[in-house]
Order: structure tokens, then C-alpha cells, then sequence
């Protein structure tokens, strides 16, 4: 049972986009961004809602890291293909302007793939796929980032949590829609674990020592540091398949660096040689692929649909009430949310007054009564 309080989704839109203006987003912008860090919360996905909105947006705009005005410029297109560069400006707003471009190109020509430079951290990658399933697409995206991953058989951290996200478009009220990190966790979600008190469990993370580490603040100080390291998905070395794992955290890589000629791998700390804050510039990849160019839109999404729908009618394992396809549960969580409003807890109850307070903005939270 939610013992959080919820602020309602209006509320919460108009104090968030009306806090980021206050920083130096533009109006326009600024909406893109709150709606990518709700569609968060909406899901249920909480590492990267609004407990991410000052510790990794306002805080990087303050320090001088992230520019809150984004220059999106192209600087290398075909009718296909694309490459732009967001010159260090909101990754949401890259994200989303680098999505709408592939799909455009995919609505002319069948498919289309762009390819972003110098970009920020762009929230959930889910909902760029899901902006390609709304126009009947597959969607697919995939980011570089901070170094986290230890590659199989090692223990520095090299690899970020490089998610590769994929969209299907069903005949049901919600696509299919994978977006996992290709790490076993990932660095937001031991965020979670820090301001919730909670210990990370354990095997998840590598010691420089090969041993694993449970405490959740001191794993995001060694994270940055290099005395720890995620492991990859599967797990370490190779008997639980981590392997898979190292190997899609590095198609990943490859392909948010290469296409646009980025940085990867440790270039990706967010530090210079003297320790000092910089930008991270990252690099991400967008696909969308036109369902109606093949056996046409319709088609695609009933098969998918019915593929889903006989994976969840397939016999349970002893003791399991049913078995979710992957973008259902996420689905349900909207469902319950939708008349509720977001649940904020302590933690991000005070930043939210803090940066109310210092931008001396006109609302008022229900938790405060």
C-alpha cells in the first residue's frame, strides 16, 4: 500500500516546467523535458522521474555542465539517415527532436535512423521508442554513459548502462516496450536505493577487489571514484551468461559513439584530468522502422498482439498468479496513478521546496498541510 503522498499530475507539470524556466529553459523546451521525467513516474519508473529532476537536471544547469538553451543542429543528413549535434544542451529536448526527425524520415522512406552528439542525459529511453509506436513504428534507442560496467572477467568500470530500448507497436491498449539497462542494475536505481535508506543487494555490484558491495552511498561515491563497478546483465563472469550482457553494453557503445565520431568508454567520466566537473557529452541513436512498409501497420500489430497475448495465457510456474509481456506492468501502474498523481517522498518533497522557495514560485504542495 502507497504510503507516499501524491501530488497531482497538473500540479506537479506546471511547478516542474515553471522550475526549469526559472533555471533558463525555454518555455517550449522545458515541456518536453517534464514530460519525459512524468512519463517516468507515470510507469512507475522512478529512478528517473522527478527524483532525478534537481540531483541530475538542475543541479548539472547550476554547475555550469548542461546548457538549459539547446542548440539542435544537423550536421550530416540524408533522406534516411541524420547526424546532429545538441551542443551540451537538455537531453529530453535532443532526444525528442532526434526521434521526431527518424520518424519523419521512416513516414517518407520506410525507416529512419539519427545519431546525436554532445548531448546530456536524456531520461527514459522508453519514451522515444513509445513516440515511434504512437505513429504505428518500431522504435528503437540506445545511449551511451558514465562508466559503469565492468566488462566479464574484470572488475574496472569501463562500460556505461548503455539501455537498448525497443518499441513494438500491438493491437493492444500499450505496445511492447523493452527498456532495461545492459547492466544488472543501474546507477539511478542505486540512487533510489541511497535516498530511500536502502542497501543495494548484494552481487550487483564489483568491488576493485572482486567482492560485492552493499552500501548504496558508498557505491555511487566509488562508481565515480573507480573502486566499484556494475555488473553487466546475467551477472559476473561467464556462468550466469554475463557475457550477454558486456556484449550489448558494447553494441550500444559502438553505436552511440560511432556513428557521430563521440566520446566513449572513460571519456565519459564528466571529470577532467583534474578532477573538475565538464560536460559528458553524450552520444545516443534513434531508429524508427514504418510497420505499414511491410505487410502494412494493421497486420504487424495484430501478430504482435496475438504473440503477446499466448506468452501470457502459456502455463504458470507453481505459485504465480500470472505472467506479464514487457510493457504491461508499466501499463498497469498508469492505470492506477492516473486519478491518484505522482507519489513524492521525503527526500524529494524538500527539494521540490527548495527550489520553490529560491525561485520564490507560487504553489503549494499537499504535503505541506
Amino acid at each position: 500500500m502507497e504510503k507516499r503522498p501524491y501530488v497531482s499530475w497538473e500540479l506537479m507539470h506546471d511547478f516542474l516546467v515553471s522550475a526549469f524556466k526559472g533555471y533558463g529553459v525555454p518555455a517550449e523546451d522545458a515541456e518536453i523535458v517534464v514530460d519525459v521525467l512524468l512519463e517516468s513516474d507515470r510507469q512507475g519508473i522512478e529512478s528517473h522521474g522527478c527524483n532525478r529532476f534537481k540531483p541530475i537536471y538542475i543541479d548539472r544547469i547550476v554547475a555550469g555542465i548542461q546548457k538549459p538553451v539547446t542548440e539542435f543542429e544537423i550536421i550530416r543528413e540524408t533522406p534516411t539517415t541524420a547526424v546532429v549535434d545538441g551542443h551540451d544542451g537538455m537531453g529530453q529536448v535532443i532526444g525528442y527532436k532526434s526521434m521526431k526527425l527518424a520518424i519523419e524520415k521512416a513516414k517518407k522512406y520506410g525507416m529512419g535512423m539519427v545519431a546525436a552528439r554532445n548531448s546530456t542525459h536524456y531520461g527514459i529511453a522508453g519514451y522515444y521508442s513509445k513516440m515511434a509506436t504512437k505513429e504505428n513504428m518500431i522504435g528503437i534507442t540506445g545511449t551511451n554513459a558514465r562508466p559503469s560496467i565492468a566488462p566479464t572477467f574484470g572488475v574496472e568500470n569501463m562500460l556505461g548502462t548503455n539501455p537498448l530500448t525497443i518499441g513494438l507497436p500491438t493491437d493492444e491498449e500499450f505496445p511492447f516496450m523493452l527498456d532495461c539497462a545492459t547492466s544488472i542494475t543501474q546507477r539511478g536505481k542505486i540512487e533510489y536505493y541511497a535516498r530511500a535508506g536502502k542497501d543495494t543487494p548484494a552481487g550487483m555490484v564489483i568491488g576493485r577487489d572482486g567482492s560485492a558491495l552493499t552500501d548504496s552511498n558508498q557505491i555511487l561515491k566509488d562508481l565515480v571514484t573507480g573502486e566499484a563497478a556494475l555488473a553487466p546483465l546475467g551477472g559476473i563472469g561467464e556462468e550466469m551468461a554475463g557475457y550477454k550482457g558486456y556484449g550489448y553494453a558494447t553494441v550500444v557503445e559502438i553505436l552511440s559513439a560511432a556513428l557521430q565520431t563521440g566520446n566513449y568508454l572513460k571519456m565519459l567520466t564528466g571529470l577532467d584530468s583534474e578532477g573538475n566537473k565538464v560536460p559528458y557529452h553524450l552520444g545516443h541513436f534513434f531508429i524508427a522502422i514504418d510497420t505499414e512498409a511491410f505487410m502494412g501497420s494493421d497486420a504487424f500489430k495484430k501478430t504482435a498482439g496475438d504473440i503477446l497475448r499466448e506468452l501470457r495465457a502459456s502455463e504458470k510456474a507453481p505459485g504465480q498468479e500470472r505472467i506479464f509481456t514487457a510493457g504491461e506492468k508499466e501499463y498497469l501502474v498508469w492505470q492506477e496513478r492516473k486519478d491518484k498523481g505522482v507519489p513524492i517522498g521525503e527526500a524529494v518533497q524538500k527539494e521540490l521546496i527548495a527550489v520553490r522557495d529560491a525561485l520564490k514560485l507560487p504553489y503549494t504542495f499537499p504535503f505541506e498541510k
